[in-house]
């Protein structure tokens, strides 16, 4: 799961510098910047670009530029090739590019649209062009004010479109450090405004599963709690905290993956049967007939080559007697259970 943030030459280079260096630790990408926003004023585009190129070289982020013919002279250059001299390797075009023009421009650089606007026309114009959609890569817009973001159901059309002809879709969840003038976060889609922590965290996962490759942070910053989180995406990992019997102790801090074919009644662990590790157990005597979401379940012994398998309940699950109860996803946290599965990661650690 790729991650992004967004850098504002209204920030400060410090605040900025600052940033990058949490991005960095955290694993992330890529960066968003915009040459066009009206409340900056006074900006040395030309210097402050250079500047947050640099930093963001030194932390290998790719830096998402929106430009335009009119941008170039902010920027003191005459022709789109300088950008790429300059390091900018992602470019999200405005109008005033014809098919031919953007084509060209694909040659050298990864050329993003907003993804909400690119018709049928614009892709067969491309194509006729010669295009290779690989070099190409949709970013939904954000959205200041209230009210005027997009459902997570057209998200997920747009992109569902969009990236069965190859392109990369990106999209946007607010910070937890607003941006002004509005500071009412900068989101795409409406209902993640207002969002933070661990909330925060699962409207990215829910633009993951709506077919967006990279998730940008919105706003300047978000807390240290969040940061967290996030490098544990980029390292397709969720952690889960998780209260343990005392003989399934050995199951904390343990990456594992849910299957690819994965189960809509349980997170299926791909790794747990093959720990050489890990005790085998005989089926313990229970009492409960059903286990309530969140139910982490060891497979015994009696189970034979399925021993030591390790599952969470989705939801009310019958309990199958070769199963033992390990113990349960806390509650606070049951909440990332739909978000894991096809090969996503998740880590129990203790509460």
């Amino acid at each position: 799961m790729r991650t992004g943030i967004s850098l504002y030459f209204a920030s400060g280079y410090e605040a900025n510098a600052e940033v990058v260096a949490k991005a960095q630790a955290a694993g992330c990408h890529y960066a968003f910047t915009s040459l066009q926003i009206p409340e900056e004023e006074g900006i040395d585009y030309r210097t402050e670009t250079r500047r947050l190129l640099e930093l963001c070289r030194k932390a290998e982020i790719n830096l998402i530029a929106d430009v335009s013919p009119a941008t170039l002279s902010k920027l003191g250059v005459q022709k789109f090739d300088e950008l790429a001299e300059l390091g900018i390797t992602y470019v999200r075009l405005d109008f005033g590019f014809d098919a031919a023009e953007t084509v060209e421009l694909s040659r050298k650089f990864h050329v993003v649209f907003n993804a909400s606007t690119i018709t049928k026309d614009d892709i067969s114009a491309w194509r006729a062009a010669g295009a290779d959609f690989t070099r190409f890569a949709a970013c939904h817009n954000y959205y200041p004010k209230s009210y005027t973001g997009l459902s997570l159901e057209r998200v997920a059309q747009i992109n569902a479109r969009l990236s069965a002809l190859g392109f990369q879709i990106f999209s946007f969840v607010p910070g937890e450090v607003f941006r002004g003038p509005l500071y009412e976060g900068l989101p795409t889609v409406e209902e993640h405004r207002g969002l933070s922590g661990d909330a925060l965290i699962q409207a990215m996962l829910a633009l993951y599963d709506a077919d967006s490759d990279v998730v940008l942070i919105g706003d300047p910053d978000v807390t240290e709690a969040t940061w967290k989180r996030i490098g544990q995406l980029e390292q397709n990992c969720i952690e889960l905290k998780a209260e343990l019997k005392p003989d399934f102790e050995y199951l904390y801090n343990r990456l594992q993956t849910d299957r690819p074919d994965s189960s809509s009644y349980i997170i299926r662990s791909q790794e747990s049967r093959l720990w050489k590790d890990a005790p085998l157990y005989d089926a313990k005597p229970s009492t409960w007939e059903t286990v309530a979401t969140g139910a982490i379940l060891v497979s015994s012994k009696a189970y034979g080559r399925y021993a030591g398998e390790l599952s969470i309940a989705r939801g009310l699950l019958e309990l199958d007697a070769r199963d033992n109860v390990a113990g349960s996803i806390c509650g606070e946290d049951q909440a990332f259970l739909p978000y894991i599965h096809s090969g996503r990661g998740f880590r129990f650690i203790r509460r």
